[in-house]
């Protein structure tokens, strides 16, 4: 589904991402693993349009889609969600998820005088889908709740739910457990899951939590200095004495040490 091939963003003499290729499949729920610094996010960012590289290509479904705008890769299915869920605060949670797809009928100023119909039923279909999507997360208990006032985790689960009120087919999520306690954590996992195998949603993880990673991914893609080091199960990246050395220097040696 997404091909990267050698590529390079730079930040003057800082190589950021510095000639990573990798493959994506479709149907996979593929982990991103690194030590800080390693260019994960960066490598995001460059995929979902929000950075330009400096170069190299990234495609998705045999296209080329280097340097496109996220409007753009949006309406094609490519999505993220970021470290600090970017929610509407003074929005209801429900409005945060009626307000995502795009070309509305209530956008237009001509509709609004003279397809007032059109608007109704739009509103009316929308709010069935996001109820389906709050009772799919587990979080229907939220729905008239301010967005801004609800926890980190639940955040999480709101910005996860966005993505299921369009028609997404890869789904990039940046540390999805960051801030979120583990019960929380447990039910993104499970909503992850299901969306990967009931609506075969592919999606990358950026993760912290290697318990998390390890049961959900599969492969796992380790990066260190911008570039793709290895590539397997959990078990045999944290075999990797490649990985070991990047995670703790040449002078350590424990296996059981290995986090994102």
């Amino acid at each position: 589904m997404i091909v990267v091939e050698n590529l390079h963003r730079h930040f003057g003499g800082f190589r950021a991402v510095d000639g990573a290729s990798l493959r994506i499949e479709p149907g996979s729920i593929t982990g991103l693993i690194g030590p800080n610094g390693a260019g994960k996010t960066t490598l995001f960012n460059v995929i979902a349009g929000v950075l330009e590289p400096t170069s190299g290509k990234v495609i998705m479904d045999g296209e080329d889609i280097t340097g496109l705008p996220p409007h753009e890769l949006f309406h094609k299915g490519l999505l993220r969600t970021f470290q600090i869920a970017h929610e509407f605060g003074s929005m209801s949670c429900l409005e945060n998820l009626m307000m995502v797809p795009g070309g509305q009928s209530g956008e237009s100023l001509w509709n609004t005088w003279f397809g007032r119909k059109r608007i109704a039923n739009e509103e009316r279909a929308l709010r069935a889908k996001a109820d389906e999507v709050l009772e799919f997360l587990t979080i229907e208990h939220l729905s008239d709740h301010k967005a801004g006032q609800v926890s980190g985790g639940q955040k999480k689960l709101l910005e996860l739910g966005r993505t299921m009120m369009v028609d997404a087919k890869i789904v990039f999520l940046d540390e999805v457990g960051a801030g979120v306690n583990r019960t929380l954590l447990n039910t993104i996992g499970d909503a992850i899951i299901r969306l990967n195998k009931e609506r075969n949603y592919t999606f990358v993880v950026i993760e912290h939590d290697m318990d998390f990673i390890g049961r959900l991914c599969d492969p796992v893609i380790c990066m260190a200095e911008g570039k793709v080091l290895a590539e397997g199960t959990l078990p045999e990246i944290k075999a990797n004495d490649q990985v070991i050395e990047a995670y703790l220097g040449t002078g350590l040696k424990n296996k059981d040490k290995v986090s994102a």
